[in-house]
């Protein structure tokens, strides 16, 4: 039975999508047949999320986050989506926080403002300095928003199959999608595992031989005081990255190569999250990249992290590289091994899309192009070509253009394959020998001895199959019906022929002996049954043919 709550919720969600006019959507809610989706303007799509309050805004930023499903024009207007909800008020805020700290605020705190210096859909922030004077960021969950997100989560699910009877619904499995989507808000509910993800960053980060590690901070988090409902981590003293220009000039007479530093720095250090620890910032938006006092970088808001294992890894830096050289080939080649394929792939097509698209941004500054279209338009290619991308992709891609518009705002002049060059040799060597040579020989021996172990049972199993005639393959050969069906018609047109020209022969020869009545008849009978039967041959091969 549903419940008085989700009925009001359903209602409400009615409203708005009936306000903002998308009749799918409403056809959807009200018990409609689901037909094909039809997505309303981007502008409007975020206007409907913004209204539908915290949990759709959130379930917004995931989509603009995965750009294999949404094209680059809603991704770049859901990327702009900020929740209105107002600061819970401080009276509240201080019970909530009471109840979930393992000891009362005073006894571990000199001063905590209830206030908050942010709000977000999911938590708001608040000032706070330690008994022995450090100060906090605490980072606090807003009361009942588990309930609404359970609730509207529940929505979203019965959406999601209802759609998926549609083609739109199976190409992209959002049955799945929505339980990815339910999987990455409760993550977001319990900030342990941001703390965790924050501490994974920061240890990951904290030494390459790509850029000075002493310019680049991750906040560093206070696990006693940290739980499931409330995260507090060391307070970092800056501004955002875009707001810092009038300040850098104002301080540094060589402006323009302290932002070319800061911004090669920032490259590096997400170039080695994405390429050698595969544990990556999914959101560096300029927000989430402040300029501190000291001059040093920070990186904050790690709830949403992406993912790619070691052959995941090795395919993208060869992608890079492959986009770099404009080598479409390849590219294909390497987009084969990381999508995959719902129905047979054309390989000259895709290459042929990707010649096109790699043509037109080869050798261009970051000043003149966007990384985000490029990436979106491959991921566009492949989908155009039946293929579907791992969510990992898509995350990379999405985090890769957020960190390109950061650079490209804060120093437009800088050449995103100038960047990269330089990478590419050691990259390729860490993934080929790692960071221990032993070890990767080692490793490569343990599978060299496996194999040696291994083949010789398999040949001789071959052998024993072979020996006994038990041995069968199996082979698809795609094409094979059309060409069998065209042998079919070559070869009864061929035999068709042979009657009409055995008909033509015979009516001659009647027609050369001794005529007689029942004689003429013959053969002026098999004369027309020739002509007939050739008119119609005839007709039959020149005539299109009909395609099933």
């Amino acid at each position: 039975m549903v419940s008085s709550s989700r009925l009001t919720r359903q209602r409400e969600i009615v409203e708005v999508v009936l306000s903002h006019g998308w009749d799918y959507m409403r056809r959807l809610l009200v018990g409609g047949q689901a037909d094909e989706p039809e997505l309303p303007p981007p502008a409007v799509l975020r206007n409907i999320l913004t209204d539908l309050g915290p949990v759709y805004v959130k379930l917004g930023q995931l989509l603009s986050t995965r750009p294999d499903l949404m094209p680059p024009a809603y991704i770049e207007e859901l990327s702009s989506l900020q929740s209105t909800v107002p600061a819970v008020d401080p009276e509240e805020i201080e019970i909530h926080i009471r109840q979930y700290l393992a000891r009362s605020p005073e006894d571990l705190f000199e001063r905590l403002e209830y206030f908050a210096i942010a709000a977000g859909s999911i938590a708001q922030t608040h000032k706070a300095v330690l008994k022995d004077g450090r100060q906090v960021a605490l980072k606090v969950q807003r009361p009942g928003i588990e309930r609404q997100v359970e609730r509207d989560m529940t929505l979203i699910r019965d959406i999601a199959r209802l759609v998926s009877a549609t083609q739109f619904g199976q190409r992209y499995n959002v049955v799945d999608l929505a339980e990815e989507f339910a999987d990455a808000l409760n993550a977001e509910l319990d900030f342990t595992t941001e703390a965790a993800y924050t501490d994974q960053l920061r240890s990951n980060l904290s030494k390459s031989a790509w850029y000075d590690a002493s310019q680049l901070v991750v906040p560093e988090i206070y696990w006693d005081l940290t739980n499931s409902k409330i995260m507090a981590m060391e307070w970092l003293e800056g501004t955002p990255l875009l707001k810092a220009d009038l300040r850098v000039e104002d301080i540094h007479s060589d402006s323009v190569g302290l932002r070319a530093k800061a911004t090669t720095l920032l490259f590096r250090a997400f170039f080695k999250q994405y390429f050698v620890d595969g544990f990556f910032h999914a959101d560096p938006h300029p927000g989430n990249i402040f300029y501190l006092e000291d001059g040093r970088l920070a990186l904050l808001d790690c709830g949403m992290m992406g993912h790619m294992d070691p052959r995941t890894r090795t395919t993208m830096t060869e992608m890079v590289l492959a986009i770099v050289n404009s080598d479409s080939q390849r590219c294909a080649q390497l987009t084969l091994q990381l999508a995959e394929p719902l129905k047979p792939v054309n390989l000259a097509r895709l290459e042929s899309d990707y010649t096109r698209l790699l043509g037109r941004y080869y050798g261009l500054s970051l000043e003149q192009i966007n990384t985000a279209e490029i990436f979106g338009e491959i991921l566009a290619a492949g989908i155009r070509n039946n293929l579907r991308w791992p969510a990992n992709v898509g995350l990379f891609t999405k985090s890769l253009a957020n960190l390109e518009g950061a650079a490209r705002q804060f120093n437009p002049g800088v050449n995103l394959i100038d960047e990269v060059r330089p990478l590419m040799a050691d990259l390729f060597r860490q993934q080929l020998v790692g960071d221990d040579p032993l070890l990767a020989l080692l490793r490569t021996g343990l599978e060299f001895r496996n194999l040696s172990l291994s083949s010789p049972r398999q040949v001789g199993f071959l052998l024993d199959r072979l020996s006994s005639e038990q041995l069968t393959f199996n082979l698809k050969i795609q094409g094979v019906d059309e060409l069998r069906r065209s042998l079919d018609e070559a070869s009864n047109r061929q035999s068709f022929s042979i009657v009409v020209a055995a008909l033509i022969v015979g009516a001659a020869i009647v027609a050369t002996g001794r005529q007689s009545p029942q004689g003429q008849i013959l053969s002026i009978v098999l004369f027309a049954a020739a002509s007939f039967f050739g008119l119609w041959l005839l007709f039959s091969i020149v005539r299109p043919r009909r395609r099933r």
